[in-house]
């Protein structure tokens, strides 16, 4: 994203997606306290975005990985071997484009749990680090919120709704007003490269992948697979996207989240439930971290009303998506954080407990978007070992709520 876009965020979007969810606005079913505590407690919602753990999927992603260098495809292949490894169908969109410095490669991951499925949920982040010249002061820029927290949310979470999705598959059809048709909706991950600029942004030098492969799917027709037997056979892989939902410059602490476009708003309003409904439960907790402790956290979320007058926009991977009929939902820090490209966007600009509330919320969010249900056998010493943290890190005047 820009430093311009930041200035335009108040810019009016004249029109809205012309590509409404098929399933349209809905309640989402809300998990259980208990339900919530599975996604919670295993796996650690921490191991894998802690920079200091050579093991995580952050320590692997965190080095510098500007298009076309050794390290851009370490990083690929470190994403794809992880999503592999869940046996996910792997995509490699690779393409070479005009650069202000010379034609460069660039090779977008897309990983989707079921590529039969007629529908799909799209959650993405750009896996690229933005390029510095030899000599100029940030040269080894590392990116850690820009975006190399958000590509370890995303295998996390793959990681942790694998199994919920496989259970979704063999579950009967209960007969609640849009199961049948959720179960037709499948998780898929966008793995974007060449979002930064080379040297200025502008609508030929930044979000080089997004803007491939945006076009090639809208010109590339959906195979009629079993599973897609009631699809129009007009339409396009970009039409079966429900959602684009991206992630961008996340794990600083006290992040501001808007809502930008109206037909995601109750999406928006999804989200931040889930948040209040994880705060209430006291699941933000950690350790001495004050601003995490129940009744003492704030929320990630900007104010949201039902007649705001209008509805802007920042430039990002999402907008060759949006301006196709993409519904998008956009979850971008703004103001962006302080270490906005430049050096101090390490390991040392990230909030673990922040980072953590992410990696809780977004597993309980997409839960509810898939319907999915958490695991109820883990719950034993498990459960009680989190209570007794929970009630050490509160306050006199909160307690446990089993809220839904």
């Amino acid at each position: 994203m820009n430093i311009l876009s930041w200035a335009l965020v108040l810019l009016v979007l004249a029109t809205s997606s012309l590509q409404d969810s098929v399933l349209g606005q809905r309640s989402l079913p809300q998990l259980t306290a208990e339900e919530m505590l599975n996604l919670i407690a295993t796996p650690d919602p921490l191991k894998n975005l802690d920079p200091n753990d050579s093991d995580s999927h952050l320590a692997h992603i965190l080095i510098p990985r500007v298009p076309e260098t050794s390290n851009n495809t370490i990083v690929r292949n470190y994403i794809i071997s992880t999503l592999k490894a869940l046996k996910w169908h792997i995509e490699e969109d690779d393409f070479i484009d005009e650069t202000p410095i010379g034609p460069k490669r660039f090779v977008n991951v897309v990983a989707t749990k079921d590529p039969d499925a007629p529908r799909k949920v799209s959650l993405a982040a750009h896996y690229d680090s933005k390029y510095f010249p030899p000599g100029d002061r940030n040269f080894g820029f590392l990116g850690a919120t820009d975006s190399a927290a958000p590509c370890a949310i995303l295998l996390d979470l793959a990681e942790t709704l694998d199994p919920l999705l496989e259970e979704r598959k063999h579950r009967p059809v209960t007969g609640l007003e849009d199961d049948e048709d959720v179960q037709d909706t499948t998780l898929q991950l966008i793995f974007f490269d060449g979002e930064e600029a080379f040297v200025e942004w502008s609508d030929t030098d930044s979000i080089y992948g997004a803007r491939h492969i945006a076009k090639k799917w809208a010109t590339t027709y959906a195979q009629p697979y079993t599973k897609r037997r009631l699809m129009d056979t007009q339409a396009t892989e970009l039409s079966t996207i429900e959602h684009l939902i991206l992630l961008d410059l996340l794990g600083t602490p006290d992040p501001s989240i808007r809502s930008y476009y109206l037909e995601t708003a109750w999406l928006f309003d999804s989200l931040v439930s889930a948040e209040q409904r994880l705060g209430r439960a006291g699941a933000f907790a950690y350790g001495d971290e004050q601003s995490m402790a129940p009744g003492r956290w704030r929320t990630f979320f900007r104010p949201r009303s039902e007649h705001d007058a209008y509805y802007g926009h920042i430039g990002d991977d999402h907008v060759p998506f949006l301006r196709r009929g993409v519904s998008v939902l956009h979850l971008i820090a703004a103001p962006f954080p302080y270490v906005w490209h430049t050096l101090k966007d390490d390991a040392s600009a990230l909030h673990l407990p922040t980072l953590r509330r992410w990696n809780i919320l977004m597993r309980v969010f997409i839960s509810e978007y898939l319907h999915l249900r958490p695991l109820q056998s883990k719950r034993g010493e498990m459960y009680m070992k989190w209570e007794a943290e929970l009630k050490n890190a509160m306050t006199p005047n909160t307690q446990i709520s089993d809220v839904r």
